[in-house]
């Protein structure tokens, strides 16, 4: 883990073996954030595992949910995982993208939101 690296909490971050995190992330980790072996995390990712209620009177109401990354995935620099993200094994987050959904074993996905374009052989 290159610094610097933020976090809210701190205690609710599970990291695997060998997994490199790069400089400037920020885990926001009040849901819970398991990290697979392997894996590799670009520089300024957030993991963000809360979010807000939608109706304007209950705004100020934090639902947490967990973000689940599998073994040997790669997030490229200045992605975003949104809460309730499960990224399977072997997945490729492009650099820049905002995932707001699951994304299958081997695929590669790019773009905000986050879209698959194309399979790992």
């Amino acid at each position: 883990m290159f610094p610097p690296f933020y976090t809210d909490f701190g205690k609710n971050i599970e990291i695997g073996k060998n997994v490199f995190i790069n400089s400037g992330c920020s885990f926001q980790d009040q849901g819970g954030i398991i990290i697979g072996d392997g894996t590799l995390i670009g520089h300024n990712v957030v993991l963000a595992t809360l979010n807000h209620d939608f109706s304007p009177s209950k705004r100020d109401v934090l639902h947490p949910n967990s973000i689940t990354i599998g073994k040997n995935v790669w997030i490229g620099s200045n992605s975003t995982i949104l809460s309730g993200v499960v990224i399977g094994d072997g997945a490729i987050i492009a650099a820049g993208s905002v995932v707001t959904k699951d994304v299958p074993s081997n695929k590669i996905v790019a773009g905000v939101p986050a879209k698959i374009i194309k399979d790992i052989e």
